[in-house]
Protein backbone atom coordinates (compact mmCIF):
# COMPACT_ATOMS: atom_id res chain seq x y z
CA UNK A 1 0.00 0.00 0.00
CA UNK A 2 2.57 2.31 0.62
CA UNK A 3 4.56 1.40 -2.21
CA UNK A 4 1.38 2.58 -4.27
CA UNK A 5 0.97 5.73 -2.51
CA UNK A 6 4.95 6.72 -2.12
CA UNK A 7 4.90 9.42 -5.21
CA UNK A 8 2.25 11.19 -3.78
CA UNK A 9 2.88 10.82 -0.13
CA UNK A 10 4.70 14.07 0.74
CA UNK A 11 2.02 16.46 -1.05
CA UNK A 12 -0.70 14.57 0.53
CA UNK A 13 0.55 14.54 4.32
CA UNK A 14 1.02 18.83 3.97
CA UNK A 15 -2.19 18.91 1.73
CA UNK A 16 -4.55 16.73 3.97
CA UNK A 17 -3.15 18.41 7.51
CA UNK A 18 -2.97 22.29 6.20
CA UNK A 19 1.07 21.95 6.63
CA UNK A 20 0.80 21.28 9.89
CA UNK A 21 2.46 18.19 10.03
CA UNK A 22 5.64 20.60 9.39
CA UNK A 23 5.25 21.73 12.83
CA UNK A 24 5.29 19.05 14.63
CA UNK A 25 8.44 17.42 12.79
CA UNK A 26 9.36 20.78 14.13
CA UNK A 27 8.31 20.57 17.56
CA UNK A 28 10.06 16.73 17.62
CA UNK A 29 13.24 18.62 16.37
CA UNK A 30 13.69 20.93 19.51
CA UNK A 31 12.94 18.09 21.58
CA UNK A 32 15.80 15.68 20.27
CA UNK A 33 18.43 18.79 20.14
CA UNK A 34 18.14 19.19 23.88
CA UNK A 35 20.52 16.43 24.43
CA UNK A 36 22.65 16.49 21.67
CA UNK A 37 22.25 13.07 20.44
CA UNK A 38 25.14 11.78 18.03
CA UNK A 39 23.62 9.02 16.55
CA UNK A 40 19.79 8.67 15.69
CA UNK A 41 17.44 6.32 14.62
CA UNK A 42 14.21 7.05 12.90
CA UNK A 43 12.09 4.16 12.99
CA UNK A 44 8.78 3.72 9.56
CA UNK A 45 11.00 6.32 8.45
CA UNK A 46 8.92 6.53 4.97
CA UNK A 47 10.37 9.25 2.42
CA UNK A 48 12.47 10.67 5.31
CA UNK A 49 10.91 13.55 6.09
CA UNK A 50 11.83 13.16 9.87
CA UNK A 51 15.39 11.88 9.41
CA UNK A 52 16.27 15.05 7.11
CA UNK A 53 14.71 17.59 9.63
CA UNK A 54 16.52 15.74 12.66
CA UNK A 55 20.07 17.09 10.66
CA UNK A 56 19.75 20.18 12.69
CA UNK A 57 20.05 18.65 16.18
CA UNK A 58 23.98 18.13 15.39
CA UNK A 59 24.28 14.39 15.24
CA UNK A 60 27.09 12.49 13.16
CA UNK A 61 25.08 9.79 12.34
CA UNK A 62 21.09 9.60 11.24
CA UNK A 63 19.63 6.02 9.93
CA UNK A 64 15.73 5.84 8.93
CA UNK A 65 14.27 2.40 8.87
CA UNK A 66 11.66 1.34 6.94
CA UNK A 67 9.88 -1.71 5.16
CA UNK A 68 8.47 -0.01 2.06
CA UNK A 69 11.60 0.00 -0.52
CA UNK A 70 8.80 2.59 -2.61
CA UNK A 71 9.09 5.37 0.09
CA UNK A 72 12.49 4.72 0.56
CA UNK A 73 13.62 5.39 -3.13
CA UNK A 74 11.68 9.15 -2.76
CA UNK A 75 13.49 9.63 1.15
CA UNK A 76 16.89 9.08 -0.54
CA UNK A 77 16.21 11.23 -3.76
CA UNK A 78 15.56 14.05 -0.85
CA UNK A 79 18.35 13.72 0.96
CA UNK A 80 20.42 13.44 -2.45
CA UNK A 81 19.06 16.68 -3.08
CA UNK A 82 19.52 18.07 0.44
CA UNK A 83 23.14 17.33 0.27
CA UNK A 84 23.14 15.13 3.73
CA UNK A 85 24.48 11.53 2.10
CA UNK A 86 27.22 11.70 4.34
CA UNK A 87 24.89 12.09 7.41
CA UNK A 88 21.89 10.08 6.33
CA UNK A 89 21.06 6.75 5.74
CA UNK A 90 17.73 5.14 4.56
CA UNK A 91 17.64 1.56 5.04
CA UNK A 92 15.72 -1.26 3.84
CA UNK A 93 14.27 -3.14 7.39
CA UNK A 94 11.58 -4.37 9.76
CA UNK A 95 10.89 -2.00 12.84
CA UNK A 96 9.93 -5.24 14.49
CA UNK A 97 13.26 -6.92 14.20
CA UNK A 98 15.82 -3.96 14.49
CA UNK A 99 18.89 -5.10 12.30
CA UNK A 100 21.13 -3.21 14.77
CA UNK A 101 23.00 -3.64 17.96
CA UNK A 102 21.51 -3.41 21.73
CA UNK A 103 22.34 0.05 23.09
CA UNK A 104 23.62 1.88 19.80
CA UNK A 105 21.51 4.65 19.68
CA UNK A 106 21.42 7.79 22.18
CA UNK A 107 17.65 8.85 19.99
CA UNK A 108 15.22 6.62 17.99
CA UNK A 109 12.26 8.53 17.02
CA UNK A 110 8.74 7.33 15.01
CA UNK A 111 6.94 9.85 13.32
CA UNK A 112 3.12 8.44 12.20
CA UNK A 113 4.71 4.74 11.93
CA UNK A 114 3.94 3.01 15.53
CA UNK A 115 0.25 2.53 14.75
CA UNK A 116 1.38 0.27 11.58
CA UNK A 117 3.06 -2.50 13.58
CA UNK A 118 2.17 -5.15 13.36
CA UNK A 119 2.84 -6.17 16.70
CA UNK A 120 2.72 -2.69 18.76
CA UNK A 121 4.62 -4.34 21.74
CA UNK A 122 7.27 -5.85 19.93
CA UNK A 123 8.30 -2.82 18.00
CA UNK A 124 8.31 -1.26 20.99
CA UNK A 125 10.61 -3.43 22.90
CA UNK A 126 13.21 -3.57 19.60
CA UNK A 127 13.57 0.91 20.40
CA UNK A 128 14.24 0.33 23.65
CA UNK A 129 16.53 -2.78 23.06
CA UNK A 130 18.48 -1.02 20.55
CA UNK A 131 18.98 2.59 22.58
CA UNK A 132 21.75 3.32 24.97
CA UNK A 133 21.05 3.28 28.66
CA UNK A 134 19.49 6.90 29.58
CA UNK A 135 18.55 7.20 25.69
CA UNK A 136 15.70 9.13 24.56
CA UNK A 137 12.95 8.21 22.54
CA UNK A 138 10.63 10.00 21.14
CA UNK A 139 7.12 8.94 19.09
CA UNK A 140 4.92 11.34 17.19
CA UNK A 141 1.79 9.61 16.22
CA UNK A 142 -1.74 10.59 15.41
CA UNK A 143 -4.68 10.74 18.41
CA UNK A 144 -7.92 11.17 18.95
CA UNK A 145 -9.69 15.13 20.17
CA UNK A 146 -12.01 14.52 22.42
CA UNK A 147 -13.50 17.70 23.32
CA UNK A 148 -16.75 19.03 21.19
CA UNK A 149 -16.85 20.80 19.10
CA UNK A 150 -13.50 19.26 17.57
CA UNK A 151 -13.74 16.16 18.14
CA UNK A 152 -16.63 15.93 16.15
CA UNK A 153 -15.28 17.61 13.39
CA UNK A 154 -12.35 16.21 13.15
CA UNK A 155 -14.34 12.28 13.32
CA UNK A 156 -15.80 14.13 10.18
CA UNK A 157 -13.49 15.33 8.11
CA UNK A 158 -10.61 11.88 8.77
CA UNK A 159 -13.43 9.90 8.18
CA UNK A 160 -15.01 11.49 4.89
CA UNK A 161 -13.40 14.02 3.50
CA UNK A 162 -9.82 12.91 4.19
CA UNK A 163 -10.19 9.47 2.45
CA UNK A 164 -12.10 11.20 -0.67
CA UNK A 165 -9.64 13.51 -1.37
CA UNK A 166 -6.47 10.91 -0.87
CA UNK A 167 -8.39 8.46 -3.19
CA UNK A 168 -8.38 10.91 -6.06
CA UNK A 169 -5.08 12.62 -5.76
CA UNK A 170 -3.21 8.95 -4.69
CA UNK A 171 -5.15 6.54 -7.20
CA UNK A 172 -5.32 4.41 -4.35
CA UNK A 173 -8.77 3.19 -3.00
CA UNK A 174 -7.68 2.05 0.16
CA UNK A 175 -4.86 3.69 1.48
CA UNK A 176 -6.43 6.74 2.83
CA UNK A 177 -9.51 4.53 4.13
CA UNK A 178 -6.73 2.92 6.31
CA UNK A 179 -5.44 6.03 8.02
CA UNK A 180 -8.70 6.88 10.23
CA UNK A 181 -8.96 2.76 10.91
CA UNK A 182 -5.84 2.88 12.16
CA UNK A 183 -6.05 5.90 14.16
CA UNK A 184 -9.35 4.72 15.90
CA UNK A 185 -7.54 1.45 16.37
CA UNK A 186 -4.40 2.99 17.92
CA UNK A 187 -4.03 2.83 22.19
CA UNK A 188 -3.43 6.83 22.50
CA UNK A 189 -2.78 9.01 25.88
CA UNK A 190 -2.84 7.21 28.48
CA UNK A 191 -3.24 3.69 27.33
CA UNK A 192 0.21 4.46 24.94
CA UNK A 193 2.22 5.67 28.14
CA UNK A 194 0.93 2.44 29.83
CA UNK A 195 2.35 0.38 27.13
CA UNK A 196 5.63 2.09 27.08
CA UNK A 197 5.99 1.55 30.47
CA UNK A 198 5.39 -2.41 29.90
CA UNK A 199 8.10 -2.60 26.81
CA UNK A 200 10.61 -1.43 29.65
CA UNK A 201 10.66 2.32 28.87
CA UNK A 202 10.75 4.96 31.86
CA UNK A 203 9.84 8.92 32.73
CA UNK A 204 7.29 8.18 29.84
CA UNK A 205 5.23 11.44 28.81
CA UNK A 206 2.55 12.64 25.94
CA UNK A 207 1.74 16.12 24.78
CA UNK A 208 -1.41 16.94 23.01
CA UNK A 209 -0.87 18.48 20.10
CA UNK A 210 -3.50 20.68 17.80
CA UNK A 211 -6.27 19.99 19.85
CA UNK A 212 -5.29 16.04 20.40
CA UNK A 213 -5.03 15.68 16.68
CA UNK A 214 -1.56 14.49 17.15
CA UNK A 215 0.32 13.41 20.40
CA UNK A 216 4.37 13.47 21.39
CA UNK A 217 5.36 11.01 23.71
CA UNK A 218 8.76 10.94 25.14
CA UNK A 219 10.13 8.25 27.12
CA UNK A 220 13.63 7.07 28.11
CA UNK A 221 15.63 3.97 28.48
Amino acid sequence: MFDNISARYDFLNHLLSFGIDKGWRKKVVRFASVSKPQRILDIATGTGDLALALSSTGAKEIIGLDISKGMLEVGRQKVIKAKLAQKIDLQYGDSENIPFDSNSFDLVTAAFGVRNFENLDKGLTEMQRVLKPGGKLIVLEFSQPEKAPFKQVFGFYSKRILPTIGKIVSKDQSAYSYLPESVDAFPYGSAFLSRLQDCGFKNSQAEQLTFGVASMYTAEK
